[in-house]
């Protein structure tokens, strides 16, 4: 049997991903070691705190970060986090101050947001209808 234990958004800077992740969208910090210049930095859902890990990935590869440019310039979501609400959540976020270049949107059996986590990526929030 396999399953998802962690998975990881790569970030230009930890601590300011960090805040952003916590204050903003809410996560919790689970894990944070120390690893030289950076840190195994993970984050749970307030809803699920013993299940799927976050890691908040440090930028450190440069084809990594050509990758990053690129699917923030074009416009394409890092990854995508389930809510409730897209547009309470919408709505909340916008009065955080949280930029979005996509407001909610229903695409089929889905409705979603795209906002940017000043960390150099588009993230996706999606609402199954």
């Amino acid at each position: 049997m396999i399953w998802i234990s962690g998975t990881s958004v790569m970030v230009d800077d930890q601590e300011k991903a960090l805040q952003f992740y916590t204050q903003k969208l809410g996560f919790i910090k689970k894990t944070d070691i120390p690893m030289g210049e950076h840190r195994w930095l993970t984050l749970v859902s307030p809803k699920e705190q013993n299940g799927v890990e976050l890691l908040l990935e440090p930028l450190g590869f440069e084809p990594a970060k050509v990758f990053q440019k690129a699917c923030k310039d074009a416009g394409m979501p890092y990854t995508a986090f389930e809510v409730d609400n897209v547009k309470a959540e919408f709505e909340r976020l916008q009065g955080l101050g949280v930029e979005f270049s996509v407001e909610p949107k229903e695409a089929g059996p889905v409705m979603f947001v795209v906002l940017d986590d000043t960390c150099g990526n588009n993230i996706q929030l999606v609402q199954t209808l």
